[in-house]
């Protein structure tokens, strides 16, 4: 069935009802919505966008099902979808089941993917997966419902075919009990952007409701909401237990690379889209898998006081070695997830380790870039920034690095102060919505004053370049580094934080005021702790420090 475009229409009843009229010729007879469906669908939409788009944006719905006749809901998620984004202008929908839409050029006209109850081995061409995941893991955004958790397995039986997705999506399996089940939801992050229609407290509610496994791990994903176990009786009947440690999330966001991941197993009944806290739920997933309503996808298992904090201020901490040639880049994600770090910072002069030949750099195969990202996910380690190989100086070799560099799901380049013109580097941040720090070279003038780094803050893309520096060095520099910091601190991109830098961070001490100042100006840095061989506890020791004074700087 070839894809059918549902444009964004403008508000109004006549204009919502052609874009339902389109919606129902696209996904079929099987799937149509009574009239008295459509207008309890209508009734309970939201009235407006959570956020306004930062652009047009669109949404690919694909609901194929293979070996499988498909879930009722179906139809009544695509009406709610394409009602939803042209009432409140948030996204357009196109409805496919055709897979030649997952191909590269295709994907590109969209910001995320919807998968609308998806059972079945969706499509087995190898390019073609390879093209999604690539899309997701570069930035485009995934949403799964329900039946999604099934999709590329061979039906019936639901035997794995592409691993991958499932780690993508964030979990496996369709395990149910009576399709009108009834519980009592929890909502583990209360306060998270997607939760906010639920009003913070636990509500009962009746669908089917899968029971997910492996790869599905609170050190994997955050946990939206789940059962209830304590004020549901999953007992009732002499009903046994499907899961040995009584977790059964329902719904959760996830990074998968730059990627925003979205998955929610209400989705079930036609009943689901329409009722009004579900939709608001999938107004805010969709928003935010689209990348314009901010969300916080810290997994649940890393929620520590602290963790919590950094989301507040955004900030993030990132380790990476010193001497890039001095480990292999398996052995730094090894390292960053021993200190609890999150992100690593990897290096083009890196050899990549493990089975994988060659560097961290563009040459590497298809094969090869799935292994790091096996590698990175099964670490719970995310690859956030990447030193440019100081040797890759011309401009071929510059913007293959920048390429390279936003596959694999980087946000920053950090690049020695000699790496190509400082309008080249403007130019390719622009070009890969990456943001450039440039390291100074020792004995400089202090990066804090007037005109310090003017070439790089000159470039086209000034907004996303600016400088690595080293914190200990800013601490030291007293008032006059701290009214810099505040009055221009978005040319700082990333602190350095060597062993030595312990001391500055004492509570109560130089860092602790240094990072108030920059915490009350709105700032948000990367911190990379640089790992010295044979010294893991200063790292652990600077990682401790920052606990401490992100608690201290977080707004309540």
């Amino acid at each position: 069935m070839r894809a059918r475009r549902v444009a964004r229409a403008a508000s109004g009843a006549a204009a919502l009802r052609i874009v339902v009229g389109l919606a129902a010729a696209a996904f079929g007879a099987e799937f149509q919505v009574s009239d008295a469906e459509r207008g309890r669908i209508e009734a309970a939409l939201p009235a407006r966008a959570r956020v306004t788009p930062a652009a047009p944006r669109r949404l690919l719905i694909f609901d194929l099902n293979v070996g499988y006749p498909g879930h009722p809901s179906i139809g009544h998620a695509n009406t709610a979808f394409a009602l939803m984004g042209a009432r409140t202008g948030a996204f357009a929908v196109e409805i496919s089941r055709d897979p030649a839409v997952f191909a590269p050029a295709s994907l590109e006209r969209f910001d995320a993917v919807f998968f609308n109850n998806t059972v079945g081995n969706c499509f087995e061409d190898a390019s073609l997966r390879e093209s999604l995941v690539q899309f997701v893991y570069r930035g485009g955004g995934l949403l799964g419902v329900h039946g999604a958790t099934v999709a590329f397995t061979r039906w019936p039986g639901a035997v794995e075919d592409w691993p991958e997705f499932g780690i993508m999506l964030g979990g496996r399996g369709a395990r149910h009990r009576a399709a009108d089940e009834r519980v009592v939801v929890k909502l583990d992050s209360p306060e998270h952007p997607l939760n906010v229609g639920f009003g913070g407290k636990p509500f009962e509610y009746a669908s089917e409701f899968f029971r997910v496994g492996e790869p599905y791990s609170r050190g994997r994903v955050r946990v939206l909401f789940s059962i209830d176990t304590e004020r549901t009786d999953l007992a009732a009947g002499g009903a046994r237990p499907e899961r040995a440690d009584g977790d059964y999330a329902l719904a959760w966001v996830r990074g998968y690379g730059r990627g925003r991941v979205c998955y929610c197993t209400i989705a079930h009944s036609p009943a689901d889209f329409m009722d009004p806290a579900m939709l608001a739920f999938y107004l805010g997933a969709a928003q935010y898998v689209l990348g314009d309503l901010a969300a916080p996808a810290t997994p649940s298992a890393r929620l520590t006081p602290a963790a919590l904090a950094r989301e507040r201020l955004g900030w993030r901490i990132a380790a990476g070695p010193v001497d890039p040639g001095g480990e292999t880049f398996f052995e730094s994600i090894d390292r960053a997830a021993a200190l609890g770090a999150g992100y690593v910072c990897g290096s083009g002069a890196q050899k990549v380790g493990g089975a994988v030949d060659g560097a961290l750099a563009p040459g590497l195969s298809a094969e090869a870039r799935r292994a790091i990202r096996l590698k990175l996910d099964a670490a719970g380690v995310r690859l956030l920034a990447y030193r440019l190989d100081p040797r890759a100086a011309v401009a071929e070799d510059l913007r293959a690095a920048f390429a390279f560099a936003r596959a694999m799901g980087v946000e920053t380049i950090i690049a020695e102060q000699a790496s190509g013109a400082p309008e080249l580097l403007g130019e390719l941040c622009e070009t890969h919505d990456l943001v450039c720090a440039v390291r100074g070279q020792g004995g400089g003038p202090p990066p804090w004053e007037e005109g310090a780094g003017r070439e790089v803050l000159g470039a086209p893309g000034g907004r996303r370049a600016g400088i690595c520096g080293d914190l200990a060095r800013w601490i030291g520099g007293g008032d006059a580094a701290a009214e810099a910091l505040a009055a221009q601190g978005g040319r700082v991109k990333v602190f350095e934080l060597r062993g030595g830098t312990r001391a500055e961070l004492r509570a109560g001490g130089p860092g602790e005021r240094f990072l108030r100042r920059a915490a009350r100006a709105g700032l948000q840095p990367m911190f990379l702790v640089l790992l010295e061989s044979g010294r893991p506890e200063e790292a652990a020791e600077s990682l401790r420090r920052l606990d401490e004074l992100s608690l201290k700087c977080a707004p309540e």
